[in-house]
């Protein structure tokens, strides 16, 4: 980033000041889109950089990240699966759902 260490003199001092065919205001005004302009360029060739090449610090991390989740996946089927077999199992004879609509009703 060469370029911008050179433009950063856009900073420092104002190019404008002492100008003839400017006021004081006018020269103020014009430094600051100038330092403005300078931003957004810094910008525009910091996110061309970014979008160029990927980090390979984040995506290390992100890596990382990723088996942990596979991991915690892991031990959290495994969680259940335990849960469920340590249920008693339920009577498969039927005796549990009896037939409830037997006459029971009483009559006078």
């Amino acid at each position: 980033m060469s370029s911008s260490v050179s433009n950063n003199a856009i900073f420092e001092t104002n190019p404008y000041e002492g100008h003839p065919n400017l006021t004081e205001l006018e020269a103020e005004v014009l430094w600051q889109y100038a330092k403005l302009s300078q931003n957004i360029k810094d910008l525009v060739a910091e996110t061309r950089r970014v979008s160029e090449a990927p980090d390979e610090k984040l995506l290390k991390q992100l890596r990382a990240l990723e088996d942990k989740v596979g991991l915690v996946l892991t031990l959290f089927r495994a969680s259940v699966w335990a849960v469920i077999n340590e249920q008693p199992m339920a009577d498969t004879s039927g005796a549990a759902y009896a037939d409830t609509t037997a006459e029971d009703t009483i009559r006078h």
